[in-house]
């Protein structure tokens, strides 16, 4: 599959993956400083950005697109960089291919096992006539009944499109993501241990790495550095840049 993705910045290769529901421009602000020092490949996984939808939707088909996404653009020792699923894809990666990776920075994810918790963004989504749909505020409006927070609404209506003959589309595969949301869940499918540098980084106040996890993460990863970042949540690199930044860049070389 060919994916879509963004390419800037000159130095050493850094591949961004995205989470559920996000695209390669989630991390266009961050990628401006770190484009000083690393040639950055911004991802959009399958059935997520400007990629291919299909009805696959699983780690397995996520690290095989990654990995011909690589071999088909020779990028040689990169280190790869993945936010909440995005960096279970990353940590799948590494375990089925280390020989590939100079780095891995895992963001905002541990390899654990989560519950389905979607649901309601799902269903607000799906809550939406996208048809018929006659402007962002009126899917705004129909959001907000579900999801409150404004900031959450901004981030998923970046999946509107607008249709050239009119009307509105979801970039993201919706029906598939809806149906196969479970997958997202599932925890990194690996015996042993990873011996490839690793960098996790998290935010105080997620739920998402857990003072247990941290006991885990150790086990498998053999070589990490774990930052827990004040005033943070889920979206730590949106919330923090300027310290996710910062503990980028002084992990990398």
């Amino acid at each position: 599959m060919e994916l879509h993705y963004r390419r800037t910045g000159e130095g050493s290769p850094l591949i961004i993956l995205h989470g559920l529901f996000g695209s390669s421009d989630n991390w266009m602000s961050i990628g401006k400083t770190l484009a000083e020092k690393h040639e950055l490949f911004l991802v959009d996984q399958r059935n997520h950005g400007l990629s291919p939808n299909t009805e696959a939707f699983n780690y397995t088909t996520f690290v095989e697109d990654l990995y011909q996404f690589i071999d088909y653009h020779n990028i040689e020792n990169p280190t790869l960089l993945g936010h909440s699923m995005g960096g279970k894809v990353a940590m799948q990666f590494a375990a089925q291919h280390p020989e590939l990776l100079k780095q891995l920075i895992v963001v905002d994810i541990a390899p654990r096992a989560y519950p389905v918790h979607h649901q309601t963004i799902l269903e607000g989504m799906n809550a939406i006539p996208v048809a018929s749909l006659k402007g962002r505020n009126e899917a705004d409006k129909i959001l907000s009944e579900y999801i409150p927070e404004m900031g959450i609404r901004m981030f998923l209506l970046k999946n509107l499109q607008r249709n050239p003959e009119g009307g509105f589309s979801w970039k993201i595969n919706l029906p598939v993501i809806t149906k196969k949301i479970a997958e997202v869940g599932k925890a990194l499918d690996h015996q042993g241990t990873i011996d490839i540098p690793s960098l996790f980084i998290g935010g105080k106040n997620s739920n998402y790495i857990q003072s247990d996890d941290e006991a885990m993460i150790r086990d498998i990863f053999t070589d990490v550095r774990i930052e827990m970042i004040d005033q943070a949540g889920h979206w730590v690199h949106a919330e923090q840049p300027q310290k996710v930044t910062d503990h980028i860049l002084s992990f990398t070389y």
